[in-house]
Protein backbone atom coordinates (compact mmCIF):
# COMPACT_ATOMS: atom_id res chain seq x y z
CA UNK A 1 0.00 0.00 0.00
CA UNK A 2 2.84 2.52 0.49
CA UNK A 3 4.29 1.29 -2.98
CA UNK A 4 1.09 3.06 -4.54
CA UNK A 5 0.75 6.30 -2.53
CA UNK A 6 4.32 7.07 -2.41
CA UNK A 7 4.10 6.91 -6.10
CA UNK A 8 0.86 9.49 -6.15
CA UNK A 9 2.83 11.71 -3.55
CA UNK A 10 5.56 11.90 -6.04
CA UNK A 11 3.34 12.64 -8.91
CA UNK A 12 1.70 15.34 -7.34
CA UNK A 13 5.13 16.64 -6.33
CA UNK A 14 5.87 16.91 -9.78
CA UNK A 15 2.95 18.34 -11.00
CA UNK A 16 2.59 21.19 -8.56
CA UNK A 17 4.98 23.67 -10.18
CA UNK A 18 3.39 23.17 -13.33
CA UNK A 19 0.08 23.28 -12.40
CA UNK A 20 0.94 26.46 -10.15
CA UNK A 21 2.37 28.23 -13.50
CA UNK A 22 -0.24 28.38 -15.14
CA UNK A 23 -2.74 29.97 -12.81
CA UNK A 24 -3.21 33.72 -14.19
CA UNK A 25 -2.73 36.74 -11.71
CA UNK A 26 -6.49 38.32 -11.03
CA UNK A 27 -4.32 41.48 -10.10
CA UNK A 28 -2.06 41.80 -13.33
CA UNK A 29 -3.16 44.02 -16.28
CA UNK A 30 -4.67 42.77 -19.61
CA UNK A 31 -2.05 41.37 -21.49
CA UNK A 32 -3.10 43.68 -24.53
CA UNK A 33 -2.06 46.98 -22.02
CA UNK A 34 1.55 45.86 -21.50
CA UNK A 35 4.36 46.00 -23.80
CA UNK A 36 7.79 44.11 -23.73
CA UNK A 37 9.64 46.34 -21.14
CA UNK A 38 6.17 46.02 -18.69
CA UNK A 39 5.05 49.29 -19.07
CA UNK A 40 1.32 50.53 -20.29
CA UNK A 41 1.19 50.78 -23.88
CA UNK A 42 -1.24 53.90 -25.35
CA UNK A 43 -4.44 51.54 -26.40
CA UNK A 44 -6.46 52.46 -29.34
CA UNK A 45 -9.72 53.37 -28.24
CA UNK A 46 -9.34 57.20 -28.37
CA UNK A 47 -8.09 59.48 -31.42
CA UNK A 48 -4.61 60.78 -30.05
CA UNK A 49 -4.04 56.53 -28.82
CA UNK A 50 -3.73 57.27 -25.35
CA UNK A 51 -5.34 55.72 -22.63
CA UNK A 52 -6.32 57.54 -19.42
CA UNK A 53 -5.18 55.46 -16.64
CA UNK A 54 -5.89 57.36 -13.26
CA UNK A 55 -7.34 60.87 -12.33
CA UNK A 56 -6.15 62.88 -8.85
CA UNK A 57 -7.86 65.67 -7.79
CA UNK A 58 -5.81 66.78 -4.62
CA UNK A 59 -8.00 69.59 -2.90
CA UNK A 60 -5.68 72.78 -2.91
CA UNK A 61 -3.64 71.04 -5.34
CA UNK A 62 -3.21 70.85 -8.81
CA UNK A 63 -5.50 68.44 -10.80
CA UNK A 64 -3.11 65.80 -12.72
CA UNK A 65 -3.76 62.56 -14.86
CA UNK A 66 -2.16 59.55 -15.59
CA UNK A 67 -2.28 58.90 -19.36
CA UNK A 68 -0.60 56.21 -21.52
CA UNK A 69 1.98 55.77 -18.33
CA UNK A 70 2.90 59.69 -17.74
CA UNK A 71 1.78 62.05 -15.18
CA UNK A 72 0.09 64.92 -16.95
CA UNK A 73 -0.88 68.15 -15.29
CA UNK A 74 -3.69 70.55 -15.90
CA UNK A 75 -2.18 72.59 -18.26
CA UNK A 76 0.11 70.02 -19.76
CA UNK A 77 0.97 67.99 -22.60
CA UNK A 78 1.21 65.10 -23.62
CA UNK A 79 1.77 63.28 -27.68
CA UNK A 80 1.22 67.12 -29.13
CA UNK A 81 -1.84 67.59 -26.94
CA UNK A 82 -2.82 69.62 -24.35
CA UNK A 83 -4.34 68.83 -20.90
CA UNK A 84 -7.47 71.43 -20.65
CA UNK A 85 -10.10 70.21 -18.79
CA UNK A 86 -10.14 67.38 -16.12
CA UNK A 87 -12.50 65.67 -14.18
CA UNK A 88 -13.65 62.37 -11.89
CA UNK A 89 -14.45 60.76 -14.94
CA UNK A 90 -12.63 61.73 -17.89
CA UNK A 91 -9.48 63.93 -19.57
CA UNK A 92 -10.17 66.36 -22.16
CA UNK A 93 -7.50 66.82 -24.95
CA UNK A 94 -6.98 69.88 -27.28
CA UNK A 95 -4.57 69.02 -29.95
CA UNK A 96 -3.70 69.75 -33.93
CA UNK A 97 -6.26 67.62 -34.35
CA UNK A 98 -8.84 69.05 -32.17
CA UNK A 99 -10.46 67.93 -29.12
CA UNK A 100 -10.18 64.37 -27.31
CA UNK A 101 -11.98 62.86 -24.67
CA UNK A 102 -10.42 60.14 -22.95
CA UNK A 103 -12.37 57.94 -20.58
CA UNK A 104 -11.42 56.31 -17.24
CA UNK A 105 -14.17 53.83 -18.01
CA UNK A 106 -15.29 54.03 -21.86
CA UNK A 107 -17.18 50.49 -21.45
CA UNK A 108 -19.16 51.37 -18.55
CA UNK A 109 -22.64 53.07 -18.86
CA UNK A 110 -23.71 54.48 -15.75
CA UNK A 111 -27.67 54.61 -15.00
CA UNK A 112 -29.60 55.88 -12.19
CA UNK A 113 -30.63 53.93 -9.07
CA UNK A 114 -34.41 54.23 -8.38
CA UNK A 115 -35.22 53.47 -4.80
CA UNK A 116 -38.18 52.00 -4.22
CA UNK A 117 -41.03 54.24 -2.58
CA UNK A 118 -41.44 53.58 1.30
CA UNK A 119 -44.05 51.27 2.47
CA UNK A 120 -46.66 53.66 4.31
CA UNK A 121 -46.28 57.72 4.08
CA UNK A 122 -46.57 58.53 7.77
CA UNK A 123 -44.14 56.17 9.37
CA UNK A 124 -40.64 57.19 10.37
CA UNK A 125 -37.75 54.98 11.13
CA UNK A 126 -35.52 52.31 9.72
CA UNK A 127 -37.44 49.85 7.28
CA UNK A 128 -37.55 46.32 8.85
CA UNK A 129 -37.53 44.45 5.55
CA UNK A 130 -33.98 45.86 4.86
CA UNK A 131 -30.96 43.60 5.43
Amino acid sequence: MAGPMRTILLALVLLAPAAHSQTADPTRPPAAWLNAGGVTAPAADSAAGFRLQSVLLPQGGRPVAVIGGKTVALGGSVGGATLIRLNEREAVLQGADGVTRLYLTPDVEKQMIVTPKSRKAGKSGPAKDLP
